[in-house]
């Protein structure tokens, strides 16, 4: 018997595919190391794991295209972005590309959460440009 996925177990999800994906990142750790200390530290905690999971494997397999996606629209240099900002882009793209059944806008207001919690200040209005952007691209039906 599954029950639907609550907002509050997906933004947690969120957050710590973010954490997650922020360390893999910098420490180049194997996904499923990484994967294994996130469920030692918060494993107990009601969040929805699928999700986390889903987003901790599938963005590090598209990241080529997820940045191909996002790159038109930078006001600099890929190499210049800073990890967490360029984490949340790709969390954020990943699912406007892969989840279709959330809106667009569901997926940029958590975008900006997580920049407005993570990132550096103002780095929201960095983030919303973009994925503003990328979202026409990818989702130009939904309105």
């Amino acid at each position: 018997m599954s029950k639907k996925p609550s907002f509050a177990g997906r933004k947690k999800a969120r957050r710590y595919a973010l954490q997650a994906l922020y360390g893999w990142l910098l420490s180049g750790n194997d996904l499923g190391e990484v994967e294994r200390h996130v469920f030692e530290e918060h494993g107990e905690e009601a969040f929805d794991k699928e999700y986390f999971q889903m987003l901790l494997h599938g963005v590090p397999t598209e990241i080529e295209s997820l940045d191909a996606l996002m790159n038109p629209y930078l006001s600099r240099k890929l190499e210049e972005i800073g990890p967490i900002e360029l984490t949340i882009l790709r969390i954020s793209i990943y699912e406007l590309k892969e989840r279709l059944d959330i809106p667009y806008r569901v997926v940029i207001n958590e975008g900006l959460e997580l920049a407005k919690t993570f990132a550096a200040p103002d780095s929201h209005k960095f983030v919303n440009g973009v994925l503003d952007k990328v979202a026409k691209v990818l989702r130009s039906g939904e309105g």
